[in-house]
């Protein structure tokens, strides 16, 4: 029996590293490109995530007047971002966090329920840094190749945005609605894969998100964030 427990014991250790290093040269690559482009004397906002953001390759050039750091990285959960979320949010030390997850994870079946949580404890993570660091959740969309599973990205959804209801220093923004034609997802707003967006899907993205992403400098010469 105890032989057991330490195989069980084992192998989730072993499969908590594996996750960790499945995107060790993705976030060297983030960590190596902003080395040098991330500015610290100035305001940053974070776009963060998985592949929707990752891909969003006019991200920086969208806000030309704020420090944007896209760190996205392809392929990734909830709390694959909460393993590196030291090395792919507060270490900019942002005003701002823009979180695109949820996408794979209802993929992965994990429970809307499970989802939320981690999400939740990586907005703890982000506040104990700093408390007044605004985070938009940016609600996981509808896709071609995942329509199949819209109940459960439905029921997230709406998990995700009771949550932000309750905290002041959370915003939730659907982009679900506004992917959709007749109640249906709208196909031409996606690349052929079905699941990943051309560049209609992020110019409606772009309009859901702009008026969230000001940053206003104040009589008192320091920055703060827009609601």
């Amino acid at each position: 029996m105890g032989q057991f427990v330490w195989l069980l014991l084992f192998a989730f250790v072993s499969m908590g590293a594996q996750q960790n290093e499945s995107f060790r040269d993705e976030v060297l690559a983030i960590e190596k490109k902003y080395d040098t482009l991330w500015d610290a004397s100035r305001p940053t906002i974070v776009f963060t995530g998985s592949s929707s953001i990752r891909l969003w390759h006019d991200l920086e050039e969208r806000f030309p007047q704020y420090q944007i750091i896209n760190s996205g990285f392809g392929g990734s959960q909830a709390y694959d971002l909460l393993v590196h979320l030291d090395r792919l949010v507060l270490k900019y030390r942002p005003k701002k966090v823009f979180i695109y997850e949820g996408d794979n994870d209802i993929s992965f079946k994990k429970k809307p329920r499970k989802i939320v949580e981690t999400f939740k404890t990586i907005a703890h993570k982000i506040h104990a840094k700093d408390p007044t660091t605004q985070i938009v959740l940016i609600s996981p969309k509808p896709s071609i190749a995942r329509w199949r599973l819209r109940r459960r990205y439905k029921r997230l959804n709406r998990k995700l945005k009771k949550w932000a209801e309750t905290n002041p220093n959370l915003n939730f923004v659907d982009v679900w609605g506004i992917m959709l034609n007749n109640r249906k997802v709208n196909k031409d707003l996606f690349v052929e894969d079905g699941l990943h967006m051309n560049t209609l899907g992020y110019e409606l993205w772009y309009k859901a998100l702009k008026d969230h992403v000001t940053i206003e400098k104040t009589e008192k010469n320091y920055y703060y964030l827009k609601e």
